[in-house]
């Protein structure tokens, strides 16, 4: 029952739905009462020979009238009931998804999307049926069980009745044993379809990379693995389950054992007539549903209550990224002073970032370059926010960049990453993804920036053209472009490009920066590449090596220094020339 205190704020918030539906459920058990007795009474008649039709006629209206009552209460107490639970996922579903939005990079980095995705599916489906089908299950069990119990020492006999209840203890200690051990098997039940999900969800969006590198039977052996952990660990969940209705059945059938034998000798000796019998009888089967009911309540009670308490373990997690109470509001303006002491990943020792230390003037471009691994995208991500533990200070107009709160700062920067996301739906609504307010004719300006304008008319449905899951129907270089033209829409104060062009072609290229150039004449713009070529225009140029800066300066004072970056430009130039000349 401990899940039930769990989700005491739910009960509380919805108490008149579930009042109405409790009592409705009450009236049907009422209800219920009045068929066995009626039959045990026109028994009764039939035996002393004074049934006539007009009685039996009255008998059956009182049927009829009755089951049509129950049908109307059964209906009421299914909606207040099943429909109410179903707000309970609802809110929870919220409540996760909106606590996915707010997590920070290491929230992700911690659990995989697969464990995610069955925390909001299987999870919720248990908590739900807590509210829904436990209520129910709880009232038949527990109410309506008494009220039968209550019936059937009141109409028929009370020493009959406490003969046939003798075995009811042996269901409670049951109960309690079976359920504590559901509850265990059941919780690594679900774990292990969480892993399931985790390898079905990698398999799929890795697709391509196993069938070039021919690992497809690799990797339908590893998922079935998965798979016969998940059917494992749920045989041990039905071998627990299975035992209740045994015992149940078990129970069950000493009850009717007793109560045939005490109430055969009791109708001989006339305590009770025939009909009363009967009508014992009826009740004792009314009294199988609550009994079964009691092992169905302690499964979904224990498969609820494992759920929840996954639920409520990842709603703990706190971001790491938080907002000050006294946050400015104010849009990001202003010159740049980037001056990072030393930075670690979280759980980490290892030196990401050491002594990196720059300027950038509002409407001057920085030019980022580096050997993958140098530390080009962390400077990013701290200028994003993904992580605000560092000894050092980033400022943005001469305020600490955390003291904005996370939409002053992130809605007026445009961050475009080499791997960019796209989603399921057309090209239009790609590029206004920040806001449906843009027009066509401010869609199709940045499409021009970007170089995509042309390639997007040549498709058959031009911007109402659906680029797939993840744009998957686009081409490297046309992904990335779009990328930089739903960047560049909400027109931000800062545009970062994250090696954003690489799967563009030189001239394609040249052609984008010319244009940024002279569209950004007044907004910052920071672009870091391999290609020498992408940054050689920019106003500063730094080279990142091991976490440091080790080169700065414009194109000409690098190329004179005669280091990494000189040695760099050189070689790309030999390729292009290269290329030139085979051409």
């Amino acid at each position: 029952m401990d899940v039930y205190k769990k989700l005491s704020w739910f009960f509380k918030q919805e108490k008149k739905a579930y009042l109405t539906g409790i009592s409705f459920l009450i009236l049907v058990a009422f209800l219920q009462l009045l068929p066995p007795k009626i039959l045990g009474t026109v028994i009764d008649l039939i035996r002393q020979g004074t049934l006539t039709k007009t009685v039996l006629i009255k008998w059956l209206v009182i049927l009829f009238v009755t089951a049509t009552t129950q049908y109307i209460f059964r209906y009421i107490w299914r909606m207040n009931i099943w429909g109410t639970s179903a707000k309970l996922e609802r809110i929870l579903r919220k409540r996760l998804f909106d606590h996915f939005t707010a997590m920070d990079a290491s929230f992700f980095q911690k659990y995989r999307v697969g464990d995610l995705m069955a925390h909001a599916t299987n999870d919720l489906n248990a908590i739900r049926n807590v509210a829904g089908g436990g209520i129910l299950t709880f009232v038949d069990s527990i109410i309506t069980g008494s009220i039968t119990i209550i019936a059937m020492m009141i109409v028929v006999d009370w020493r009959l009745t406490l003969i046939a209840l003798l075995p009811l203890p042996f269901l409670g200690v049951a109960s309690r044993v079976l359920g504590s051990k559901l509850h265990e098997r059941f919780r690594k039940a679900q774990a292990a379809f969480s892993h399931m999900n985790d390898k079905t969800q990698e398999s799929i969006m890795g697709m391509k990379v196993i069938k070039t590198f021919g690992q497809e039977e690799e990797n339908s052996e590893e998922f079935k693995s998965k798979t016969a952990q998940v059917v494992n660990e749920n045989r041990k969940v039905y071998k627990v389950d299975s035992l209740f209705d045994p015992v149940m059945t078990l129970i069950i059938g000493v009850s009717y054992i007793l109560t045939i034998t005490l109430g055969g000798y009791m109708v001989m000796t006339t305590i009770i007539t025939i009909g009363d019998f009967v009508t014992f009888i009826n009740y004792i089967a009314m009294l199988v549903w609550p009994m079964f009911a009691i092992g169905r309540l302690f499964n979904i009670l224990e498969r609820g209550s494992a759920s929840y308490d996954r639920i409520e373990k990842i709603l703990k997690e706190e971001t790491k990224i938080i907002e000050d109470s006294q946050a400015l509001d104010t849009a990001i303006t202003g010159d740049i002073d980037y001056s990072i002491e030393r930075f670690c990943y979280p759980k980490t020792t290892t030196m990401v970032l050491n002594n990196v230390h720059f300027k950038l003037e509002k409407g001057q471009t920085l030019g980022v370059v580096g050997k993958t691994g140098s530390g080009k995208t962390t400077l990013f991500k701290l200028l994003l926010r993904e992580y605000d533990r560092y000894k050092g200070k980033i400022t943005y107009g001469n305020q600490d960049i955390r003291d904005y709160s996370l939409d002053a700062l992130l809605q007026h920067i445009g961050y475009v990453p080499q791997d960019q996301f796209l989603f399921s739906t057309t090209i239009k609504e790609n590029i206004r993804f920040a806001s449906q307010d843009y027009d066509q004719s401010m869609i199709e300006y940045v499409a021009k920036l970007t170089a995509i304008h042309e390639d997007i008319l040549q498709m058959e449905d031009g911007y109402d053209t659906l680029v797939g899951e993840r744009g998957v129907s686009l081409s490297g270089g046309q992904k990335q472009r779009l990328a930089i033209a739903r960047a560049l829409i909400i027109n931000p104060e800062l545009l970062i490009l994250d090696d954003a062009l690489s799967a563009v072609d030189a001239k394609t290229e040249e052609a984008i920066l010319s244009d940024l150039k002279k569209e950004r004449s007044k907004q910052t713009t920071i672009i870091a590449a391999h290609r020498i070529s992408s940054v050689m225009h920019a106003d500063e140029i730094i080279v990142m090596e091991n976490g440091e800066i080790s080169e700065r300066g414009t194109h000409s004072e690098l190329l004179a220094i005669n280091g990494w970056y000189k040695e760099m430009h050189d070689k790309q130039q030999l390729e292009r020339n290269t290329k030139g000349g085979t051409d």
